[in-house]
């Protein structure tokens, strides 16, 4: 099979892969990879809305009680994309049964930590599932329904983020302030449980169709349009992570908002990124540069408008809300990008996605931490900007020719 010079392969020129044999989408089975993803995402924000009680429960600071969020960003960028090569052998079903069930253990062991080292053993654990699902979601997405149902797919999928985004950390807080940090994690664990038990009851069995290997990741990587979309991912990722993170400092700062008005224009920025979710998926369907390229436009847009006018509290709070909404679209168009740039190795291309977005992620916190220390909020933002209107310029300059 060549590859066509814009580096998109078409789902036809895969000789008997399942995303020309399906003819029926498995809807349950994608509901039960959202119920997944919602699941680890949820567990991944619980030590945000819970530091100070859970430092203060185990004896440590609140610096050394929030690297359990590094070690699962660390092992998860590190099992991104390793998880297909390891499991390259194994039923792909089989495979997410084991990272749910890993969802549920880390949950478990976080809950009855009576140590900073068994909290971080529990995050480890969190980190092996957390890359290992989010490397494999669109690979299973494609082999659940027809490629021209993907873009619908992934946004199904990733309604799970949108959601946990806006729940888990008020939601992790007031469990915490009632019951107990523990009783949080406790309910994230059983949250797996039911994530599990849709997964047993719908996932089809999908045969490895391709043995992954490190040559394997090489390979995809010389693809002219996967390299493309990782460099988008980048400077969206490290631009969102830079910028947004000090969203809460600027809203106090510069439209001096009282935190209650500060609460509702994050929980807009949530609501807005649900229905961005469904926005991309509905523009990637029909012209995928477009979904790509105008969601970190509009970021940058977002980002030029706070730091212009952003002294007006409406115009703070629409351009927040705009933020989230365009940031919510970024992965459905990214994701199709990539599998339909390597759908005979989506699995390979899903897990360099993923080691790239941690990545940006640890680059962007540590890239915004310094400009705000030596220059003030609004550089972070000004960089956030920046790169997201890069992104934007190397999609339209470079990515897919055709509409899809």
């Amino acid at each position: 099979m060549t590859e066509p010079a814009t580096g998109v392969v078409d789902a036809a020129d895969l000789d008997g892969s399942e995303a020309e044999e399906r003819t029926e989408p498995a809807w349950g089975a994608v509901v039960s990879l959202a119920l997944g993803v919602f699941g680890l995402v949820t567990a991944e924000f619980l030590p945000a809305s819970l530091l100070t009680r859970l430092a203060q429960d185990l004896g440590v600071s609140e610096g050394a009680a929030g690297q359990a969020v590094t070690a699962t960003a660390v092992v998860g960028a590190i099992a991104a994309p390793t998880m297909a090569i390891v499991t390259k052998w194994l039923d792909r079903r089989l495979v997410m049964w084991i990272l749910s069930v890993l969802l549920i253990v880390s949950n478990l062991v976080a809950a009855f930590a009576s140590s900073l080292t068994m909290l971080l053993l529990a995050r480890v654990v969190l980190g092996v599932a957390l890359g290992g699902f989010w490397s494999m979601s669109a690979a299973m997405a494609l082999r659940l329904v027809p490629m021209r149902l993907m873009p619908r797919a992934m946004s199904i999928i990733l309604t799970g983020v949108s959601v946990a985004t806006v729940t888990a950390a008020p939601v992790g807080a007031d469990v915490g302030d009632i019951w107990g940090w523990r009783t949080a994690f406790m309910i994230a664990a059983v949250v797996g449980a039911l994530a599990l038990l849709a997964q047993l009851a719908t996932l089809p069995s999908l045969p490895p169709t391709t043995v992954a290997s490190f040559r394997t990741l090489l390979a995809v990587l010389k693809r002219p349009m996967i390299r493309v979309a990782l460099l988008v991912v980048l400077l969206v990722a490290s631009g969102q992570f830079a910028g947004f993170t000090y969203v809460r400092p600027f809203l106090e700062t510069v439209p001096a908002m009282p935190i209650e008005t500060i609460s509702l224009v994050l929980l807009a920025y949530g609501i807005g990124g649900f229905f961005g979710n469904f926005a991309g998926a509905f523009l990637a369907e029909r012209n995928l540069k477009m979904a790509v390229g105008l969601a970190p436009l509009l970021i940058a847009l977002s980002a030029g408008t706070l730091l212009v006018f952003g002294a007006s509290p409406i115009t703070a709070a629409v351009a927040v809300t705009a933020w989230g909404f365009a940031f919510g679209a970024v992965p459905v168009g990214l994701q199709t990008l990539l599998v339909r740039a390597a759908p005979d190795q989506a699995e390979s291309a899903g897990g360099l996605m993923v080691a790239t977005f941690q990545v940006a992620i640890a680059l962007g916190a540590i890239v915004g931490g310094l400009l705000v220390d030596h220059a003030g909020v609004a550089s972070a933002f000004a960089y956030g900007g920046v790169a997201t209107l890069l992104a934007a310029l190397v999609t339209f300059l470079m990515g897919p020719k055709q509409a899809d």
